[in-house]
């Protein structure tokens, strides 16, 4: 049975360091002006305990993806594994994918104008059988989980159970990347 990857993100462990989004620059090739992981800040607490919340945005992999609905020629769609792809070849840079994402995490490049987003570094997975994702790799303080969330056993699994991580936007679009809050 194919596994079905998910991701956990700890942002009470997040520093907003950004070498998770620097390595994931890195791996993908991508343009100093684009980037797959976004960070957004907040506060937290009340004066005079008052301390800033690091939140690392991304793709979330969602079960039901708005960007594979509206995308008029399939480039992105659902791969077998659950990964949400984007064929580059088929895409026309139309945006409609961005336009559908409610976390706001497609990126288009300037040079193609096609639309791309955070592949839960599928590419390096195939050319180096690591099944790890980059900004996993990366990250300083263990902020990120990568793994099987059908696998009982696994870290991510038993880890959202620990924490109650939970998606960021509730069970909006059945998100893939759950977070600790």
């Amino acid at each position: 049975m194919m596994a079905r990857y998910g991701m956990l993100i700890d942002t009470t462990k997040c520093i907003g360091c950004f070498s998770c989004r620097t390595a994931c620059q890195r791996q993908n090739d991508l343009l100093p002006e684009q980037d797959f992981i976004r960070f957004e800040q907040r506060e937290v607490g009340t004066l005079p305990d008052v301390n800033v919340e690091n939140i690392p945005l991304q793709c979330m992999h969602c079960e039901d993806a708005p960007c594979a609905q509206v995308c008029p020629t399939g480039a992105a769609h659902m791969g077998a594994d659950g990964i949400v792809e984007v064929d580059e070849g088929r895409c026309i840079g139309c945006l409609y994918c961005m336009a559908a994402c409610p976390y706001q995490v497609r990126v288009r490049n300037p040079q193609t104008g096609t639309v791309d987003k955070c592949r839960f570094c599928t590419v390096s997975a195939e050319q180096t059988g690591t099944k790890m994702c980059t900004c996993v790799e990366a990250c300083l303080t263990g902020a990120r989980i990568f793994g099987d969330l059908d696998d009982p056993d696994s870290q991510l699994v038993r880890e959202i159970a620990r924490t109650k991580a939970s998606p960021i936007a509730g069970d909006l679009t059945k998100s893939k990347v759950f977070y600790v809050r």
